[in-house]
């Protein structure tokens, strides 16, 4: 009887992988094509729901940059489960880009999307635009990942850059992670100041998870992160954790309404500030633990309750700590790839680093500057099993490693 039980849960298993199809997307694909590698389907109808693509299933998107003008964002609607995502990605090996973005709506749920790059082909404008946040002679689109109706999804290694914000995340979004994105080179500058965050969120239900992403912003007067809305809009459940801020953007949780339920962890930021809590007269709870900010400031405001500990804070003009240190964060979705951020107090010639929780003996790696990922690496050899002498000269720096397979 034993043996018949597991017998048929062993069936049981085989069959749910078993029924999970791949289907495939291409630039000339057709919504009336099979969805097979070699009769692909567009984009369009692939993502927004009106093919027949099930729980469990993964869309791979074929080597191409996918663009469309007007109405630059293609929308997502689609709904896996728990047990069995829906995956979006690149088929292995190949570059797949969108020229314009994405956009979540309801009901998607369980949707992974992942190691896409998205961008927008069109430049800012060589002059500064009219104010505000909308300004009618921007004259491009907006692109970048949106994020309006979606439950339980997963955005994953995502390049988002040059766009006009990189990612929109707001209430409609229950309980999402963005993890290990790489966030640069967005917004546009105004006659007021520089506009475009790198994400851009407010929260109620459910926590979003923000964590092992890479921000850095290309005018002064954006975010890196900008958790933040008015009176009216809440700010709620965020864990923020092992992401990589740098040079311009500061670093922002809060704004008009009292916030509550807020952990910061082991974020490393350089030359920004980190502020917790915005204009309203009181918040709730928060947690801030074993943060790096260096040539930057710390700033809680505001709660009734704080929980503070192991952050280092260096402040602009103070004496930073002496020698160097180095942090390696391994990615959880990719065992090939982790992010890591050096410190160079003393801005050596060349700095010490150790990769033996991520690297082993005769793996061969490289560096990559995490603008420009896909061109030549700042530094490639083979691992001994010691450290590795890196030729950074500057007080701060930051890579993409990547053991190759």
């Amino acid at each position: 009887m034993r043996y018949c039980v597991i017998s048929a849960l062993f069936l049981l298993l085989l069959i749910q992988v078993s029924s999970a199809s791949q289907w495939y997307v291409s630039l000339e694909g057709k919504s009336t094509n099979t969805g097979s590698q070699d009769k692909p389907w567009d984009i369009a109808s692939a993502l927004d729901g009106k093919q027949k693509v099930s729980a469990g299933d993964t869309i791979y998107l074929l080597k191409g940059s996918y663009k469309r003008r007007p109405n630059e964002l293609f929308e997502i609607r689609l709904v896996g489960t728990s047990e069995k995502p829906i995956h979006i990605r690149p088929l292995p090996g190949k570059r797949a880009g969108i020229d314009g973005g994405l956009s979540v709506q309801s009901p998607s749920a369980h949707v992974w999307v992942r190691d896409l790059e998205i961008f927008v082909s069109e430049p800012v404008p060589e002059k500064p635009v009219s104010t505000g946040s909308h300004p009618k002679d921007l004259n491009k689109p907006w692109g970048g990942l949106h994020m309006h109706g979606g439950k339980n999804c997963k955005y994953i290694n995502l390049i988002i850059h040059n766009c006009c914000q990189g990612i929109g995340c707001w209430k409609g979004e229950i309980e999402p992670e963005i993890y290990g994105c790489i966030i640069y080179n967005n917004g546009w500058l105004g006659t007021d100041r520089g506009h475009g965050h790198c994400i851009y969120t407010q929260n109620e239900q459910g926590v979003k998870t923000i964590s092992n992403c890479i921000m850095t912003c290309r005018y002064d007067g954006s975010y890196t992160m900008h958790a933040y809305g008015s009176e009216n809009a809440y700010v709620d459940n965020f864990l923020v954790e092992e992401n990589i801020c740098y040079n311009k953007g500061p670093f922002l949780i809060g704004g008009g309404r009292p916030s509550k339920n807020i952990r910061v962890f082991k974020n490393y930021l350089y030359a920004i500030d980190m502020r917790i809590g915005y204009n309203a007269p009181y918040n709730e709870n928060c947690e801030i633990r074993d943060n790096i900010i260096v040539n930057g400031d710390l700033n809680i405001n505001r709660y009734k309750k704080v929980l503070k500990e192991d952050n280092l804070v260096a402040k602009k003009g103070q004496k930073p700590p002496a020698g160097a240190k180095s942090f390696l964060l391994p990615n959880r979705f990719d065992g090939n790839r982790a992010h890591l951020a050096i410190y160079n107090y003393d801005k050596a010639k060349n700095v010490k680093i150790t990769a033996k929780s991520f690297l082993q003996n005769g793996d061969s790696f490289r560096l990559m500057d995490p603008k420009n990922t896909f061109g030549n690496p700042f530094f490639e050899g083979t691992y001994t099993g010691d450290v590795m002498q890196l030729p950074v000269k500057t007080e701060f720096a930051v890579f993409v490693l990547f053991r190759n397979k």
